[in-house]
């Protein structure tokens, strides 16, 4: 047996066993990743080299973006932002069927773009739009499915800092350029959800009779237009190059915190201790992660692992078809128990090295291995925005899946699409000229 399989084996056994008996994942990557090459250098070794690749993985300047990418999202989910972009939501939509459920919908991808994350998006728009739904006589299991369902894709639609993580994790693939390419997917992903949203409607017989006057509808847009702004000011200065990703965050979190605080006058100078408070512990999690994950891509390095994954795979077969859905697979069912971030820094190093192989440009293989875990997000057992949106809307998870199997199958169409037809990735970036 070769150093790299049976190092690969201890990792697995080990992380799989501390998972079952309920240990942080980042202790757990770090105790499995030592223990893997234990074999190789003495125990004292073994230990040191972890504790150098811990605060190795951290020490990188551009790790600056999450703590202020994740405050800008706080502020900005205090920031009275989501009832102004419920009512642009609502002014887009119009009567189309199921409208409420399509305000949903767009209102997600807004809000969840604005704020960085999804299991907020699911919260705020769940517990706003969802009264209102019931109250037009929509199913709450329906109206719970659709906010769930499209939660997500505020993670796809930048700024998000998992393409930040994936952007480390690989190399240093251009967080510009993967800010870029999620834009596609995402919206892909929201109009799949809004067409599966619209027959269903169509069936149960949801409509809407909210409307608005001329005047109504410019007070609506010219409120919603300084939140809608902060997408342009960040990602427009990145993309064009005026300031880097970890600038655009102090930029991100500058902007939000002024016009929440002096336009909209949504929160207060008191409210600011348990900003920094909430961003500092999230950032503390995720930095923590980072950092043990560390341990676990130098000892894959060290010992060949993705090059043995990659030699197996490319051994079972070339087909460049087959070994994309494969890799499809693998990542939804990791999902389904591991959140986005660990996840995303332990798979990378392994199925990055496979997909450059067949030619895979690493943005294109940043965005659907995000998009699989996204998927994940809203999967059991291990599915937070799921839970957060079953509680939110005050459904049981047994009924509400069963409604979630139709949105299921127009996201997996999307994912099958953006596996297949990279330039859905890559189009944007390469207008910017971030693909040869």
């Amino acid at each position: 047996m070769s150093i790299a399989v049976f190092s690969g084996l201890i990792i697995l056994v080990t992380l799989l066993f501390l998972l079952a008996i309920g240990m942080p994942i980042a202790i757990a990557l770090a105790v499995s990743s030592i223990a893997a090459i234990l074999p190789t250098l003495a125990f004292d070794a073994a230990v040191l080299t972890g504790a150098q690749r811990v605060f190795s993985g951290i020490s990188i300047f551009s790790l600056l973006a999450i703590p202020f990418f994740i405050l800008a999202g706080s502020i900005m989910n205090r920031g009275g932002i989501a009832e102004r972009l419920i009512n642009l939501a609502k002014l887009v939509t119009g009567k189309t069927p199921g409208a409420l459920a399509q305000t949903n919908v767009v209102a997600n991808m807004l809000f969840g773009s604005i704020s960085g994350s999804g299991t907020a998006a699911a919260s705020a728009m769940g517990s706003m739009i969802g009264p209102v739904e019931k109250k037009e006589g929509y199913d709450p299991n329906f109206s719970s499915a659709v906010n769930i369902a499209t939660a997500p894709t505020g993670l796809l639609i930048p700024p998000s800092n998992i393409m930040i993580t994936y952007s480390l994790v690989s190399g240093g693939t251009s967080v510009a350029a993967l800010f870029m390419a999620g834009y596609i997917p995402g919206i892909l992903w929201g109009l799949a959800c809004m067409l599966v949203a619209f027959f269903m409607a169509k069936k149960y017989g949801y409509t809407s009779t909210t409307t608005f006057s001329g005047s109504e509808a410019v007070k609506v847009v010219l409120e919603a237009i300084p939140c809608l702004l902060l997408i342009v000011i960040v990602i427009g200065g990145i993309i064009t190059g005026i300031f880097t990703a970890t600038e655009g965050s102090v930029v991100a979190v500058v902007y939000s915190f002024l016009l929440s605080l002096l336009y909209y006058k949504s929160i207060h100078w008191k409210d600011v201790p348990r900003l920094l408070q909430e961003s500092a512990e999230m950032t503390g999690i995720i930095i923590f992660l980072i950092g043990t994950s560390s341990i676990m891509s130098w000892i894959m390095a060290f010992t060949g692992i993705p090059k043995a994954v990659s030699d197996g795979l490319l051994g079972i077969t070339n087909s460049y078809i087959i070994i994309m859905l494969i890799i499809n697979v693998l990542l939804l069912l990791v999902g389904t128990f591991m959140d986005m971030t660990p996840a995303c820094l332990i798979f990378t190093p392994i199925f990055l090295p496979v997909c450059t192989a067949l030619g895979v440009d690493p943005i294109h293989f940043g965005i659907f291995m995000i998009l699989n875990l996204c998927i994940g997000t809203i999967t059991p057992p291990v599915g937070t925005t799921l839970f957060v949106g079953v509680k939110v809307g005050g459904v049981q998870l047994e009924s509400v899946v069963k409604w979630l199997l139709p949105y299921f199958g127009a996201i997996i169409v999307v994912l099958l699409l953006v596996t297949y037809i990279p330039q859905l990735s890559l189009w944007l970036p390469g207008l910017m000229g971030y693909v040869k």
